[in-house]
């Protein structure tokens, strides 16, 4: 189910395109029909045209009830995707993790310190006084419930959503999303405490009213106990 609200919000231009001219169709072939029927005599060509026109109406109806199905589904379901319940225990990638040297006084022993890269540590994507965020800081660590500060202010705006995934993974599990510009202010709380302790990525979406998607800010955080 999410994948299809997913699959027509992401297109929704086109969908919105196709039925459209769909509903113009119907229109056109509605009021040739009305014509032609206005002009006949005969009763059995009057019935077959009048048949012509229910069907042009019966067309208009249920493209014009897919219109309002893709409306309520871009404008009002697609910023709410419930988060996934399945959590991926995030993994260490072994060539970032530095190696260094212990003298046991029989030899030198190899022991692995994970540790997390430079550009881990950075935030990206973030468009100063539009789409960022503040709290948490790139590289934070954090627990319990949080919560959100940032900004989602660009012009058009239609809606933002905040969303997390385990480091260097693309499975993106949605938190929570909002209706209304929000300028260094609350974006929202994020419960972790059902999370596996681990590196994630924590990224502000913002899209504007035509529902397409604006660059992504994406900050890296670490959950702990």
């Amino acid at each position: 189910m999410i994948e299809i609200v997913q699959f027509f919000s992401k297109y929704s231009p086109w969908v919105y395109l196709i039925l459209i001219f769909g509903f113009l169709v119907a229109i056109r072939s509605l009021l040739r029909n009305l014509n032609e029927q206005r002009d006949l005599v005969y009763g059995l060509e009057r019935e077959i045209t009048h048949r012509r026109v229910v069907q042009s109406v019966t067309s208009l109806i249920i493209i014009g009830l897919l219109l309002f199905g893709e409306f309520t589904l871009v404008t009002f379901l697609s910023p709410v995707i419930p988060a996934s319940t399945l959590i991926t225990t995030p993994t260490i990638n072994p060539l970032l993790i530095p190696q260094s040297t212990i003298n046991t006084g029989q030899g030198t022993m190899s022991v692995e310190t994970p540790q997390a890269s430079a550009t881990q540590l950075q935030a990206t994507g973030c468009i100063i006084g539009q789409i960022m965020i503040s709290v948490p800081k790139a590289g934070q660590e954090i627990q319990g419930e949080i919560e959100l500060i940032g900004t989602a202010d660009i012009p058009n705006f239609g809606f933002y959503k905040y969303e997390y995934a385990p480091q260097g993974s693309d499975a993106w599990s949605t938190i929570l999303a909002g209706r209304k510009a929000v300028i260094d202010g609350k974006l929202g709380n994020w419960d972790t405490t059902e999370l596996t302790p681990g590196d994630y990525q924590l990224r502000l979406v913002v899209f504007d009213n035509m529902n397409t998607e604006l660059p992504i800010c994406i900050i890296p955080v670490r959950v702990i106990q």
